[in-house]
């Protein structure tokens, strides 16, 4: 079983930047692939980005596309977010999750799932 915190949210002027990380406990962390999904009110959950369990390939929704990065540190059992050129439609809960089978851009792929961290990005 893996458990998932994130930290780093906050609220941030629009073009500013960010960096959310996702502290894991748990075995065999090294073996999920990890995503991103964000919640804005209202709105359903939306993917942001994954990386496969070796860090070596992302993919990102093109909405984020060129302005967040996606990375991880499998020793420190960590995945970071980095975001910069934020923009007020940015905002949202940002959770980060666990995929035993490989990343995807589909929320039910994943099997363990974070509380959440609030990014607010204002205009």
């Amino acid at each position: 079983q893996v458990q998932l915190v994130e930290s780093g949210g906050g609220l941030v002027q629009a073009g500013g930047s960010l960096r959310l990380s996702c502290a894991a406990t748990g075995r065999a962390f090294s073996s999920y692939a990890m995503g991103w999904f964000r919640q804005a009110p209202g709105k359903e959950r939306e993917f942001v980005g994954t990386i496969s369990w070796s860090g070596g390939s992302t993919y990102y929704a093109d909405a984020v596309k060129g302005r967040f990065t996606i990375s991880r540190d499998n020793a420190k059992k960590m995945v970071y977010l980095q975001m910069i050129s934020l923009k007020p439609e940015d905002t949202a809960v940002y959770h980060c999750a666990a995929a035993i089978r490989g990343g995807s851009t589909w929320s039910y792929e994943y099997d363990y799932w974070g509380q959440g961290t609030q990014v607010t990005v204002s205009s």
